[in-house]
C-alpha cells in the first residue's frame, strides 16, 4: 500500500512562494502519476496541477498557470509542487496525490487513489 507524506505549508505574505513536498513509500513511485489538490474551508477537493510518470507532461488548473511547477524526482521518490507570487485565495490544505497509470506520458486531473493527510497553506494579504 502506498503512502504519501506531505510537508512545506506555512503562513506567508502574498507575493511569498513556498514549495511543498510529497515523499511516497510503500510501493513503486515510477508507476503514478501524481497530482495536487487544495481545499479551501467550506469548498470541493479541487485539482491544482498533475505530472505523469515519466515527469514529461504536465497539467495546471487556470488560477495557477504561470505561479505553480510541479516536478519530480523519481530516484527521490518525491513529486514537489514549487508555489510563487502567493495569492490570499490560494490559501488552503494541500494534499498530494497518485494515479497508477500505464500510460507513461499521460497527467490525469482524476483518478487518483491514494493520498496524503495534507499541509496547509495560508497566504495573508
Amino acid at each position: 500500500q502506498v503512502q504519501l507524506v506531505e510537508s512545506g505549508g506555512g503562513s506567508v505574505q502574498a507575493g511569498a512562494s513556498l514549495r511543498l513536498s510529497c515523499v511516497v513509500s510503500g510501493s513503486a513511485f515510477s508507476v503514478y502519476a501524481m497530482g495536487w489538490f487544495r481545499q479551501a474551508p467550506g469548498k470541493d477537493r479541487d485539482i491544482v496541477t498533475a505530472i505523469s510518470r515519466s515527469g514529461g507532461n504536465t497539467y495546471y488548473t487556470n488560477s495557477v498557470k504561470g505561479r505553480f511547477v510541479i516536478s519530480r524526482d523519481n530516484a527521490k521518490n518525491t513529486v514537489y509542487l514549487q508555489m510563487n507570487t502567493l495569492k490570499p485565495e490560494d490559501t488552503a490544505v494541500y494534499y498530494c496525490a497518485a494515479s497508477p497509470q500505464t500510460d507513461s506520458s499521460y497527467a490525469p486531473s482524476y483518478g487518483y487513489i491514494s493520498w496524503g493527510q495534507g499541509t496547509q497553506v495560508t497566504v495573508s494579504s
